[in-house]
């Protein structure tokens, strides 16, 4: 059912170049530790590509897009409709994710996982569509065993491409209507958290909304209960099927495969994260390639990264999704490998080390 996932085999990286790696960072002309976490990234970096000078090589940002079924019986501020006419707007270059990729030199494509809308070939589309937006999770599960393996192997297959290309870093991000419900469903599921801890007013709900989204996710879970499913702490996988997009299973694919290649990982905000903790589970190795970029707004955010043991890099109160926050992140790697590459040692730089 879930074949690819289970053929995907992501290895823990080798920590027997961390010492050298840590004596490069220490001995640069700095007091220990004074470049805080971006010596905790650059070490990360070296660790991942097993060098003591890492290279950032055609970063690539992929938008995962796909609509849920549950999206029409009110779980959103937004009409589903608006999930095909942002895709419009990736790719015509308008939207914040375009700007922010553009600034910090990310090549940008938009997947079409499962969009309830027939796009026109163009370039920066991939067509990776499982079927025109997921069943509601609400009456059933969202999909089947076999549309989450079809899912999971279009996202690794797209990523298994960048890979064969150069590509040795990938950025995440998605657009959904309704997919903020999801990754609460998941993030609940997944990290034992409380519903109410993960849920949050999404594209902007106000009062009401959120209140009546609540209610309606309660009865997703008891649906699924009541079908004899293990609402906290069960299968990621099947936890994907029931109340996953097709968005979200191509996007842990794509990390799974990410992983196995050995790529560097930008995970984005609370839907991306809700995609790392299902891939983290089905390969926990996979922890050491994520770079987590920025902690989301949505309240459930604070339950992934501690979930995930994970510090983000950024905290700047964003929740728009759409991978922004992985792209205004980037700039940081950037910076840990510079310094690491290029940054002068106490040594070569004739400074006297501290007394």
């Amino acid at each position: 059912m879930h074949s690819i996932a289970e053929k995907i085999v992501v290895s823990t990286v080798d920590r027997e170049i961390a010492a050298k790696l840590q004596h490069k960072i220490d001995r640069k002309t700095k007091p220990l530790g004074a470049l805080g976490q971006l010596e905790r990234l650059a070490l990360q970096l070296g660790l991942i590509q097993q060098t003591l000078s890492p290279e950032l090589r055609r970063p690539q940002m992929l938008v995962f897009a796909g609509d849920h079924g549950a999206a029409k019986a009110g779980i959103s501020a937004f009409p589903q409709e608006v999930t095909w006419q942002m895709v419009e707007n990736f790719l015509a270059g308008g939207a914040a994710i375009n700007v922010f990729a553009r600034l910090n030199g990310l090549e940008l494509s938009v997947v079409d996982a499962g969009v309830a809308h027939d796009f026109a070939p163009r370039p920066g589309l991939l067509d990776a569509k499982v079927a025109p937006g997921t069943a509601n999770y609400l009456e059933q599960p969202a999909m089947t065993g076999a549309q989450c393996a079809q899912a999971l192997e279009h996202g690794a297959g797209i990523v298994r491409r960048l890979a064969a290309e150069g590509c040795n870093v990938v950025g995440f991000g998605e657009m959904g209507i309704g997919n903020t419900a999801s990754a609460s469903l998941l993030t609940h599921a997944l990290t034992g958290a409380s519903l109410a801890d993960c849920i949050g007013r999404g594209a902007g709900l106000d009062d009401a909304g959120l209140a009546r989204k609540q209610a309606l996710l309660e009865q997703a879970l008891a649906r699924y209960a009541a079908a004899g499913g293990q609402t906290v702490g069960g299968d990621p996988l099947t936890l994907l099927a029931e109340f996953g997009g097709f968005e979200i299973a191509a996007m842990v694919g794509a990390m799974l495969a990410a992983g196995e290649a050995g790529m560097v990982l930008l995970v984005d905000g609370f839907i991306v994260s809700s995609a790392a903790l299902v891939a983290c589970r089905v390969q926990p190795a996979l922890r050491d390639y994520c770079v987590f970029c920025h902690r989301s707004a949505e309240p459930g955010a604070r339950a992934q990264l501690q979930a995930l043991q994970a510090e983000a890099l950024l905290d700047l109160g964003l929740r728009l999704g759409e991978g922004t926050g992985a792209a205004l992140a980037f700039p940081l790697l950037q910076a840990a490998a510079a310094f690491l590459n290029e940054m002068a040692s106490f040594e070569s730089a004739g400074v006297a080390d501290k007394a």
